[in-house]
């Protein structure tokens, strides 16, 4: 049986709170302000249990009560957007690559492209958007104290190349973890040698296993 709408969206606004809380829970990398969190953790998993447009509606909700909850001015107003922007390019991958035929050959694959592509996209966000803005609202020209093509190619771009790498070891270390609930339920006919499990979390006994899990870890 399949997940009714009222099961669905209280699974998308567990993961969404779920996905808020691991925001709180940052470490710096490179300089103060390039800060890598796990939130993205529940966001893959709304892929997997759902789809990508349930994936899209939990980072948006997360982000919502980032802004009502934990708004820290103009470093959450201006780096919130960035942060969606690169989750969502990176989950994108993983939707496009892996979500579909979810081998280990295509787990690799999605991380290299989820984390090229995010490197990219970052890159340029940060040209086009995030300098300037941290030049006019917050007094802090990084052309000017850092240089741009120093700080876009030495500091920007390996930080989000290392963040992908983490974002995709994190995400694989809790789907394996998470195979023991997954094997109960599985539907045999997708299975193949080689395989990462893929996870039916459509059938509703699955969901009565799993969101009381979820639930618990608050």
């Amino acid at each position: 049986m399949l997940l009714t709408n009222t099961r669905k969206l209280t699974l998308v606004a567990v993961l969404s709170a779920l996905s808020f809380i691991l925001m709180f829970y940052q470490f710096s990398f490179l300089i103060d302000f390039f800060k890598i969190d796990l939130s993205i953790i529940a966001i893959l998993l709304a892929l997997v249990l759902l789809d990508f447009k349930s994936a899209v509606w939990v980072t948006l909700i997360r982000s919502v009560l980032k802004l009502a909850l934990n708004n820290k001015g103009l470093e959450t107003l201006i780096g919130l957007p960035i942060n969606i922007i690169g989750v969502l390019v990176f989950v994108l991958a993983f939707a496009w690559i892996w979500n579909k035929e979810r081998t280990h050959g295509r787990f690799i694959l999605a991380t290299i492209i989820g984390t090229i592509s995010l490197s990219i996209t970052m890159v340029l966000v940060n040209y086009v958007y995030a300098i300037p803005l941290y030049a006019r609202f917050m007094n802090y020209d990084i052309s000017k104290t850092l240089g741009l093509v120093h700080y876009l190619a030495a500091m920007v771009a390996p930080f989000n190349l290392i963040e992908g790498v983490i974002w995709a070891i994190a995400f694989g270390l809790i789907y394996t973890l998470l195979q023991p609930i997954l094997k109960k339920y599985e539907n045999n006919n997708t299975l193949g040698e080689g395989k990462l499990r893929p996870s039916h979390f459509c059938h509703s006994r699955v969901y009565d296993s799993f969101l009381p899990a979820t639930i618990n870890w608050f």
